[in-house]
C-alpha cells in the first residue's frame, strides 16, 4: 500500500511537469502488470523475489498515476469557452455556487451555468447559441449606472456576462493562475455586465426594426433589468452547504460588527479565509501560524476526537445499544461524520480532505476489525486526495499538510520510551521548524524563525478555546461564545504582533534549487533521528547547499533584463553584477493587490534581488506606478527617479502609500524597523529623490545607463500624467543596447529623432505606450530598427493594445515581435557579444498553459 501510494503520487506529479498531454497508445502496457506477478508467486521469500515484486508494483503505480492524471486533464481541457465568444455579451441562467467574496469593487464568486440564452444578431428571439462551460468564475463591479448586485450563495440568477478563457501572468516563480483555474474546474472567467443603459439602447434599436407582434415577444424575453434573481435557493446539497456558510458569516458580522478579528473567527468556523484582513495574514505568515487561521487538519482532528469521546461515553451508557453495536464502532462513525461535516463546511480544501480520509481509514479499521499501520493510513489519505484531484500535487497545502503529518509520525511513532507530554509537544514544534523549512523556502522563499514559539502558544489557545467557542457561536442563538472567542483571539494577536515586531522574525532568501531542497529534507530527517544515532549533527551540513547555492549574478559588463508580465502595464527589472534597477512598477489591481506585492516582490526575491539601487517611475500613470507603495515598503531602495518635479513626486508617492495597506518588509529587518518606528512617510523622505532628464547617465559594472528624455527644462510645462513626460532609458554594453520608452507618443519621438538619432538604433525595444497607435511612428521605427520589439499588454485589454498596424510596422522593419500577453515575461541576457532572449511562457510551458489565438 505504501509503495503503491508513493509511486502513484510520483506518476501524478510527473504528468504535471509535461508540456503536452501524452499519447495514450502506451497506456496499454499497464495491462501487462497482472502477468508480471508470476515471479512474486514463486516459492521462497528471498530478497530477489521481493525486490522484483516491489519494482513491478512501483512501475505499475507510477504509470497508473501518470495516465490517470492525463485522462482527468484531457476531460477538463476538452471543455473551453470558444474563441469567438470571448468578450461578447452572453446571457445565462445558473446558480451562485459558493460563498461570494467581497472586495472594494463588488463581489467575486463561482457560478454554475445551467442554461445559456443569447440573442443572435438579426434574429427576433433568444436562442441557445453560445457554448459556455458549466463552471465559471465571475466578478461584479459597482458603478453609478446601476445598483450593485446583491448575490447570495445558492441563488439562481439570470445574468448577462462577458467572459474570456483563463489567462494569468507568466513570470519566474510566479503564481500560476491557469493551473489554479484548472484544478478548480474553472474554464472561463469574466464579469457581470451591469450596464442596463447599454442594453436598453440595444433593445431600442432592435424594437425600432420589429413589428408590433415581434416587439411584444422580444420584451417578454427581455425583462426589466438585464440581471435578476430567479430562485432564492437552488436544489442540491452543495448549494445548501454554501447557504449555511453564508448564514454563519452573516451572523458573525451582525454580532461582532466592526470587531477587528471577526474575519478570523469566520475563517475558523467556516473556512472563509478571504474575511481575514491582509494585514492580519501578514502577521500570521511571518509568525508561521497561518495554517491555524482556517479550518485546518488539526481542527478537524480535534472535533472528530471530541465527537468520538462523546459518542463513546454516551453509547456505553446503554446496554441495549452496546449489544447492538460496539461502542468503539459507533464512536468511530460519529467521528467520521463530524470530520466530514466540518470539512464540507470549510470548503473541503486539501488539508481537510487529507484529515477526512485519515479519520475514515481509522474508522474502517475499527469496523473491519483490522489493524492499519500508520503508513497505510497516510497512503489511503494520499490516494483519496489524488484520485479525484490529481492537480493537488501542485498546491503548497498538499506538500505542507502531508509533510507535517509525516514529520509528526516520524518523531513520535514507535518510540520505546514515552516522554512527558510537554517535552513531546516541544519536540514536535522543533521537528516542524526543521522539517518544514526546506519546503517553505522552496515554495515561498521565506520561513518564520519565531514559529516554534508562536505555534507553542497559538495552537492550544486557538484549537482548544477559540475554535470550539466559534463553533458554539455559530450553532447557538446566543452571542456570548463569539465575544469570548474574540477576546481570546485578541490576546493571541497581541502576542503574535509582538513576535512579528522582532528584528529577525523571518528568514527570506532566493529560491533554492530543487536538488538542494531534496538534500536539505534528507538532512532534516537525519537531524530528527532518535537520540542515540551517531553524528546527527551531520544533518546540518546537508542544509547548507540550500542557503549557500545562490543565483549566479551577471558577469562584469553583462546585463540581465526581465520585462515582467504584469498584464496591462509595465515593469522591467535590470540587473548587473552588483546592482539592480526597477523601471516602473506595473498596475494596481484592486485594494491591497498590486503588481508590487503579487508579482514583482516574489519574482525579485526568488531571483536573489534583496534591494534596489534605483527605482524609476517613468510617469504618473497607474499602470506604471501601481506597485510603488508595496515596493517602497518591502525592499530597500537607494534612490527614486521620475519625470515629475521632486515636490510632485513626493505628493504622488504619499497618495500611493495612503491607497495601500502596510506591507511589512521581509528582506531587511533594519528597513522594516525604520518603517515601523518612523512611519512610511519618513522612510520615503530618507530615500534620495531625483528627476529624470535628458543628459543624465551613470555606469554600473561596465554597463552604461543613459536618459534620453524628457528635456531638463520642461518638467512643469505639462501635466504630470502626460505620457510625453515619460523617462526614456537606454542601457548599453558594447554594441548592443536596450531602449525603454515608457509611454512616449509621437511628439516625444520627434524630439528623440531630432536630438539623439545616433542613440536610437537598439537591439531590443520595449515599444512605446504598449503598441498604441499614438506612438511608434514610421520614422521612429525606422530609426530604432530593433532586433526585438517587446509589447507589454494585458490579455484582451480594453484598449486594443498592441494595434495591428503598429505590429505590422515593426514586423516590416525586420524586428522579432514579443508580446507579454502571448509570451509571458521576456528574459534577456545581454553582453558585448550579443543577447539571448527567452519567452517564459514558451520555455516553461505546461499542458494547461493558455495559448492565445494569434
Amino acid at each position: 500500500m505504501v509503495v503503491f501510494a508513493i509511486f502513484f503520487a510520483l506518476g501524478v506529479w510527473l504528468l504535471q511537469q509535461q508540456a503536452a498531454l501524452p499519447d495514450f497508445v502506451w497506456a496499454w502496457l499497464l495491462l501487462i502488470y497482472p502477468f508480471t506477478l508470476y515471479p512474486s508467486l514463486l516459492p521462497g521469500k528471498n530478497l530477489f523475489v521481493r525486490s522484483i515484486r516491489i519494482l513491478l508494483l512501483a512501475a505499475f503505480a507510477c504509470g497508473l498515476g501518470f495516465y490517470h492524471a492525463a485522462w482527468q486533464a484531457g476531460q477538463r481541457l476538452a471543455v473551453s469557452l470558444p474563441d469567438e465568444w470571448q468578450g461578447r455579451d452572453i446571457e445565462v441562467i445558473g446558480v451562485v455556487a459558493e460563498l461570494p467574496r467581497h472586495y472594494e469593487r463588488g463581489l467575486r464568486f463561482s457560478f454554475d451555468v445551467e442554461q445559456t440564452v443569447t440573442r443572435v444578431p438579426g434574429q427576433e428571439f433568444f436562442v441557445p447559441q453560445a457554448s459556455v462551460p458549466q463552471h465559471i468564475y465571475l466578478s461584479t463591479y459597482s458603478d453609478d449606472k446601476a445598483k450593485p448586485l446583491e448575490l447570495r450563495a445558492g441563488e439562481r440568477w439570470r445574468l448577462t456576462l462577458r467572459l474570456k478563457q483563463p489567462h494569468g501572468a507568466a513570470n519566474p516563480h510566479g503564481f500560476d493562475f491557469e493551473a489554479w483555474a484548472l484544478e478548480r474546474n474553472i474554464r472561463a472567467v469574466g464579469y457581470v455586465h451591469n450596464s442596463e443603459k447599454l442594453l436598453i439602447e440595444q433593445l431600442a434599436i432592435r424594437l425600432s426594426e420589429q413589428t408590433t407582434l415581434t416587439k411584444s415577444l422580444v420584451m417578454a424575453g427581455h425583462p426589466k433589468g438585464n440581471n435578476r434573481r430567479i430562485d432564492k435557493l437552488a436544489a442540491g446539497l452543495g448549494y445548501r452547504i454554501e447557504t449555511w456558510r453564508e448564514t454563519v458569516r452573516d451572523k458573525f458580522d451582525a454580532t461582532l460588527g466592526g470587531a477587528p478579528y471577526a474575519g478570523v473567527l469566520s475563517a475558523l468556523a467556516i473556512g472563509d479565509q478571504n474575511s481575514i484582513a491582509p494585514q492580519q495574514w501578514q502577521v500570521f505568515t511571518r509568525t508561521g501560524v497561518n495554517h491555524l487561521m482556517s479550518i485546518s487538519g488539526l481542527h478537524i482532528t480535534m472535533l472528530a476526537s471530541l465527537a468520538f469521546a462523546v459518542a463513546y461515553w454516551l453509547w456505553r451508557r446503554s446496554a441495549r445499544l452496546t449489544l447492538f453495536l460496539p461502542a468503539r464502532k459507533a464512536a468511530a462513525l460519529a467521528a467520521l461524520l463530524a470530520a466530514i461535516g466540518y470539512a464540507l463546511l470549510s470548503g473541503f480544501a486539501v488539508p481537510a480532505q487529507r484529515t477526512v480520509f485519515m479519520v475514515g481509514a481509522v474508522a474502517a479499521a475499527l469496523w473491519l476489525n483490522r489493524n492499519f499501520s500508520l503508513g497505510q493510513i497516510i497512503s489511503i489519505a494520499l490516494l483519496g486526495v489524488l484520485i479525484p484531484d490529481p492537480w493537488a500535487v501542485m498546491s503548497a497545502g498538499f506538500w505542507l499538510s502531508f509533510g507535517a503529518v509525516a514529520l509528526i509520525l516520524y518523531v513520535t511513532a514507535h518510540r520505546l520510551e514515552k516522554s512527558h507530554w510537554l517535552a513531546e509537544y516541544a519536540h514536535v514544534q522543533w521537528a516542524m521548524t526543521i522539517g518544514l523549512t526546506p519546503m517553505l523556502l522552496g515554495l515561498f522563499q521565506q520561513a518564520s524563525l519565531v514559529s516554534p514559539l508562536a505555534n507553542a502558544i497559538a495552537i492550544p489557545l486557538v484549537s482548544l478555546i477559540v475554535v470550539p467557542l466559534a463553533l458554539l457561536g455559530a450553532a447557538l442563538p446566543i452571542d456570548a461564545p463569539l465575544w469570548l472567542a474574540h477576546i481570546v483571539m485578541d490576546g493571541v494577536m497581541r502576542f503574535l504582533e509582538w513576535l512579528n515586531a522582532l528584528p529577525q522574525a523571518v528568514w527570506t532568501q532566493h529560491a533554492p534549487h530543487a536538488w538542494s531542497v531534496a538534500v536539505a529534507m534528507l538532512g532534516a530527517m537525519w537531524i530528527l533521528l532518535p537520540r542515540g544515532f551517531p553524528a546527527r549533527w551531520l544533518g546540518f551540513l546537508l542544509l547548507l547547499p540550500m542557503f549557500l547555492n545562490t543565483p549566479e549574478p551577471p558577469a562584469q559588463g553583462a546585463l540581465r533584463l526581465i520585462v515582467v508580465d504584469v498584464g496591462q502595464g509595465l515593469a522591467v527589472v535590470a540587473q548587473t553584477r552588483q546592482h539592480a534597477l526597477l523601471y516602473d512598477t506595473g498596475p494596481d489591481f484592486s485594494g491591497d493587490a498590486d503588481s508590487g506585492n503579487r508579482i514583482l516582490i516574489p519574482t525579485m526575491r526568488a531571483l536573489g534581488i534583496a534591494e534596489l539601487d534605483g527605482l524609476i517611475l517613468s510617469h504618473n500613470d497607474t499602470d506604471h506606478t501601481g506597485g510603488t507603495a508595496s515596493i517602497m515598503q518591502t525592499i530597500p531602495v537607494g534612490w527614486v527617479s521620475s519625470s515629475l518635479p521632486i515636490d510632485s513626486l513626493k505628493t504622488v508617492r504619499a497618495e500611493l502609500v495612503e491607497a495601500h495597506s502596510p506591507f511589512d518588509n521581509a528582506f531587511s529587518p533594519e528597513h522594516s524597523r525604520r518603517i515601523r518606528a518612523n512611519g512610511l512617510q519618513t522612510a520615503i523622505a530618507q530615500v534620495e529623490n531625483r528627476r529624470c532628464h535628458d543628459g543624465e547617465s551613470w555606469s554600473w559594472d561596465g554597463v552604461q545607463f543613459e536618459m534620453l528624455h524628457p528635456a531638463p527644462d520642461n518638467g512643469g510645462a505639462k501635466k504630470a500624467h502626460d505620457n510625453d513626460l515619460s523617462c526614456v532609458l537606454r542601457i548599453s554594453t558594447g554594441k548592443h543596447s536596450v531602449l525603454l520608452a515608457g509611454d512616449i507618443e509621437k511628439n516625444s519621438e520627434t524630439r528623440l529623432l531630432r536630438l539623439h538619432p545616433d542613440k536610437l538604433p537598439t537591439s531590443l525595444l520595449v515599444a512605446p505606450h504598449h503598441g498604441s497607435k499614438s506612438s511608434s511612428s514610421l520614422d521612429f521605427v525606422a530609426a530604432t530598427l530593433p532586433d526585438y520589439a517587446v509589447f507589454t499588454a494585458g490579455y484582451r485589454n480594453r484598449f486594443g493594445h498592441p494595434r495591428e498596424e503598429v505590429l505590422q510596422r515593426y514586423a516590416d522593419s525586420g524586428a522579432e515581435l514579443l508580446r507579454s500577453d502571448e509570451d509571458g515575461a521576456i528574459l534577456v541576457e545581454m553582453n558585448a557579444q550579443g543577447l539571448q532572449v527567452e519567452r517564459y511562457r514558451k520555455t516553461h510551458r505546461r499542458y494547461w498553459t493558455h495559448a492565445p489565438r494569434q
